[in-house]
């Protein structure tokens, strides 16, 4: 079996090639003109993929833009060979003259990102089979500290994990949103969250977490794959 590699070495392998680590898995973005210049992109990084294609490879197609995820998905993590098919794509693409970028920066449509919902639980193993019942989701295969994450087996909606509490919290929301965004566009998207009538709660944990809050209350938080270890 490859060897997983670790946040930070899967980040640096693929960083000057316009892809971004984020849970696992490396994401880029292609701009395109249309559906059909997407459905090339696709094809065009299926062709580098190979027989691997289906086992390494998601492609969401859509007007404006092709966004590529690249994961051992039996394992839910990286191995060279997923660096290996990141990179052979992005220089399979800048010959047909596209390129693979994250998307940073205010003149983006938005960058590439993942989107997990945190669930605030006194009794995880009550309330678990609810949400995997009510989503029609399944058990995710990398327990990552917060016990076994619920995932959409067919990879389109956010993970779900479930945060475990030490004593009710009535004045504060149980659910919310965890935002992981490349690691060079936190700070912004952070900054805009404030400039947008946001309040910063913590920022205890950054690079990994800032948790920020609506004029409500309602809590979200921006995350990276940095302050997690190697």
């Amino acid at each position: 079996m490859e060897r997983t590699l670790g946040r930070k070495e899967a980040s640096d392998a693929v960083g000057g090639a316009g892809w971004r680590y984020l849970l696992g898995a490396l994401l880029g973005a292609v701009p395109v003109a249309s559906v059909a210049e997407g459905v090339r992109v696709a094809t065009a990084a299926a062709d580098v993929c190979g027989g691997d294609a289906d086992e390494h490879l998601r492609v969401d197609v859509r007007a404006g833009r092709t966004v590529l995820t690249v994961q051992t998905f039996a394992r839910e993590s990286l191995t060279r060979r997923d660096v290996d098919l990141a990179l052979g794509i992005t220089a399979a693409l800048r010959e047909g003259g596209l390129v693979v970028e994250p998307g940073l920066g205010a003149d983006a449509p938005r960058s590439v990102q993942q989107l997990e919902i945190a669930i605030d639980a006194l009794d995880i193993q009550a309330v678990r089979p609810f949400w995997r019942a009510v989503f029609g989701y399944a058990d995710s295969v990398d327990a990552d500290g917060h016990g076994v994450p619920l995932v959409d087996p067919v990879g389109q909606g956010p993970a779900v994990w479930f945060q475990q509490m030490d004593a009710p919290r009535p004045q504060r929301n149980r659910v919310h949103f965890d935002v992981c965004v490349p690691h060079d566009e936190a700070v912004r998207r952070v900054e805009a969250t404030l400039a947008a009538g946001g309040r910063l709660l913590s920022e205890a944990r950054v690079p990994a977490f800032w948790v920020l809050a609506d004029a409500e209350g309602n809590e979200a938080c921006v995350t990276t794959w940095q302050g997690r270890g190697d």
